[in-house]
């Protein structure tokens, strides 16, 4: 569980969200939900927010005003909306474009802060009892770069890596990108592959060749 909860942060809140494969959305099964909830909650609590150049500094500002004020925005919108905010959702600090770590509980699929890409960190919290549910709700979106999976069942596991429309699915950890493994998404995540064999591509032309060898006295 800890294990989980590390990695759905590290997913989420690293570069202050700003990624494009961002976990920004995280379906926790029904009967592990409430243990799961306290536990992220409390460890956005603990989260240091700062001076980026510091060691210790886990989560920085947001990129400009602009971004600061867009993420806020997708706050006060949650809320507006219906889902509990647990902690954090307001700025840090009086200067700077800080943001304290933010979790929601009880966002429901049809909630903009579900569907939009918020670029900030803001974790929502999605409950789920059937696998299948999950995968159907985790698909219902225009978007498909990178997707995880946690469990101890590696069943489980590689039904999710071959069912869930995205680009890269990772299993028990998160945002390990390597030089020869291609990386890009579905639908409009992403156009073509980087990195890999596949990446190298990207930079050739398919050419067909049909040659008609010429027969002897003809």
């Amino acid at each position: 569980m800890e294990h989980a909860v590390e990695q759905c942060h590290e997913a989420l809140f690293f570069n202050m969200g700003q990624c494009c494969c961002a976990g920004s959305r995280t379906f926790v099964e029904e009967s592990i939900y409430n243990e799961f909830l306290e536990r992220t909650v409390e460890k956005a609590k603990q989260r240091k927010v700062g001076n980026p150049f510091e060691l210790d500094t886990q989560q920085g500002p947001q990129v400009d005003k602009e971004q600061f004020e867009r993420v806020l925005g997708y706050i006060q919108l949650g809320q507006k909306e219906g889902a509990k905010l647990l902690c954090g959702g307001e700025r840090f600090g009086e200067r700077g474009f800080f943001i304290k770590p933010t979790v929601f509980g009880g966002v429901q699929d049809d909630m903009r802060i579900a569907k939009e890409e918020i670029f900030g960190p803001v974790q929502p919290l999605f409950k789920f009892k059937k696998i299948e549910e999950v995968v159907e709700r985790a698909n219902n979106t225009r978007y498909g770069l990178a997707a995880a999976v946690f469990t101890r069942d590696l069943d489980k596991a590689m039904y999710f890596t071959q069912a869930l429309q995205a680009g890269t699915v990772w299993v028990n950890t998160y945002n390990i990108v390597t030089c020869h493994t291609p990386f890009g998404g579905f639908k409009e995540s992403g156009n073509g592959r980087e990195l890999g064999e596949d990446g190298l591509k990207a930079y050739t032309e398919v050419k067909t060749v049909t040659i008609k060898v010429p027969q002897k006295n003809s």
